[in-house]
């Protein structure tokens, strides 16, 4: 792999170390060549959503929070973005792994004034894949205060817990799943180690699946946060088929059988 000296400027062994730490890392500038490929691939989405987009609006009647999945195929410049970026070059370093696949994209926009929270959450259990090495860059195509970024407990990854996927009414999404619902973090914030960055267009956010994670309200009167993430995997990943129960994204056509490795055309492999 040729990574470890292509990426110096932007992702260092103290990077790397945090990453593993506290599931979670900045890294400044990954993608700054990017991100008007990506800003016209979210209009592209905006303008003509999937089969798994979704709006929400807050109480106040405010702007929207919109979310859509699972589109690289149909939008050439996720698949640009996905396929040509330093993504999966800084997927395999951060996981230290010498295979990356694609799980999937995630586009996520908060208008001005959306008042809609990302409630505080972990990806994995919502999702069908699981693995010891997993990675999710969070890109913002925007600037982003620190009051209104993304934020993170830190070492949250090894608890060794999954909580509760819930709606962000805050209903499960599967009753009687066994899972614990999360501790009420934002009523306690001095008892967790919470860590956020005021983010530019080009910097990435990277972290575990099983780092607990949400966001706030968008209370800007004007400015809206869009960001793109890109969900991947590493060695030993293999697909989980949780039986009677939804999962997030739903690969509906995925005829894989629990414990099977993900080397099908849905989960194609990077090149690192």
């Amino acid at each position: 792999m040729i990574w470890r000296a292509t990426l110096s400027h932007s992702l260092d062994d103290n990077s790397v170390a945090e990453f593993h730490e506290h599931g979670v890392t900045i890294i400044r500038g990954a993608f700054a060549d990017w991100i008007e490929t990506l800003r016209a691939g979210v209009k592209f989405n905006l303008e003509n959503p999937g089969p798994s987009g979704r709006s929400y609006t807050g109480d106040d009647g405010g702007g929207r929070f919109l979310s859509d999945y699972c589109n690289w195929q149909r939008i050439p410049e996720y698949r640009d973005f996905i396929f040509n970026s330093p993504a999966a070059r800084i997927g395999a370093r951060l996981m230290q792994s010498d295979s990356v696949r694609l799980f999937h994209e995630h586009v996520l926009v908060k208008e001005a004034k959306a008042g809609v929270a990302t409630p505080w959450h972990q990806d994995a259990p919502y999702y069908c894949v699981a693995g010891p090495k997993t990675v999710s860059l969070w890109i913002p195509l925007d600037d982003v205060p620190r009051e209104r970024t993304l934020e993170f407990v830190a070492g949250s990854h090894r608890a060794g817990k999954l909580f509760q996927p819930q709606y962000f009414n805050g209903n499960p999404i599967n009753e009687g799943d066994g899972l614990d619902a999360l501790p009420d973090i934002d009523g306690n914030r001095a008892a967790y180690d919470i860590r956020g960055w005021a983010v530019a267009p080009g910097d990435a956010v990277a972290f575990d699946y099983r780092t607990i994670h949400g966001a706030p309200v968008n209370n800007s009167p004007s400015a809206q946060r869009r960001a793109f993430s890109l969900r991947l995997v590493g060695d030993g990943a293999t697909f989980v088929r949780r039986e009677g129960m939804a999962t997030s994204p739903p690969f509906p056509d995925v005829a894989l059988a629990h414990g099977d490795d993900l080397d099908i055309a849905e989960f194609p492999m990077l090149s690192t």
